[in-house]
């Protein structure tokens, strides 16, 4: 059962990221626990997880399953999970971090990431809204939310620290004020919005980008019926 050698990005503190993980956003429950079980079957060691995604504990029974048959241990994998925007007061961020990490049954994380630049009003659901539906924010700064970020390194709770959607400004907000630097950007990215210039500023100071939705993401919630489809494109 030796891991396949899958090629790793060299983080700016020293850790390995393998380049090729899993997404399990959209994944269902039930789904979700036979998609990573065979993920990391195949060879995959990198799993990217959200609390959002509403799918951790399923998501930590598959990696339980594949640590418990000696399929891996969990030194190979490299497991990344997101601050929600409801959880972006500082002192809101290592209680919401300790029950991604217990959700997942993994004890630490590889990597965190702040998952968007805006704060949502806290304790009304994961989505909060007023009658019309319109979204009720935070006046949380994300450079506030940062610090919260730095202390779980400090406490051993996760290795690496990162950011999600955030744009050349708001990244540069973060390492303006940052102690410990985050190594990642997780971005959309695909040749359709190929973030050529977001990624060569990020390049510049060191942090790497990830992809999401790299297949163009046909399903996106807010894909309308006659974009262009990435996969169905001869050109």
């Amino acid at each position: 059962n030796m891991a396949p050698n899958v090629p790793a990005v060299k983080l700016s503190n020293g850790y390995d990221m393998p380049i090729i993980g899993l997404g399990t956003w959209k994944s269902k429950p039930g789904e979700v626990e036979e998609a990573v079980k065979n993920a990391i079957e195949v060879g995959y060691r990198h799993i990217d997880c959200a609390m959002v995604y509403e799918n951790e504990k399923e998501v930590g029974a598959a990696i339980k399953a594949k640590i418990d048959d000696g399929t891996v241990k969990r030194k190979d994998l490299f497991i990344v999970s997101k601050l929600w925007n409801t959880f972006h007061q500082v002192d809101l961020v290592i209680p919401t971090c300790k029950k991604t990490i217990e959700d997942l049954g993994v004890g630490y994380l590889d990597l965190y990431l702040i998952h968007w630049p805006m704060a949502y009003k806290e304790n009304a659901g994961m989505f909060p809204a007023d009658e019309n539906g319109k979204t009720l924010y935070s006046s949380v700064d994300y450079v506030d939310t940062w610090k919260g970020m730095e202390e779980l390194v400090k406490m051993g709770l996760v290795k690496s620290i990162g950011i999600s959607n955030f744009n050349s400004e708001q990244v540069q907000r973060v390492l303006d004020v940052a102690t410990v630097k985050p190594v990642n950007n997780q971005v959309e990215c695909h040749p359709y919005l190929n973030q050529k210039k977001l990624i060569a500023f990020c390049k510049e100071r060191v942090i790497c980008g990830a992809a999401y939705s790299p297949l163009g993401a046909p399903d996106i919630p807010w894909a309308k019926p006659d974009d262009p489809k990435l996969m169905e494109d001869h050109k």
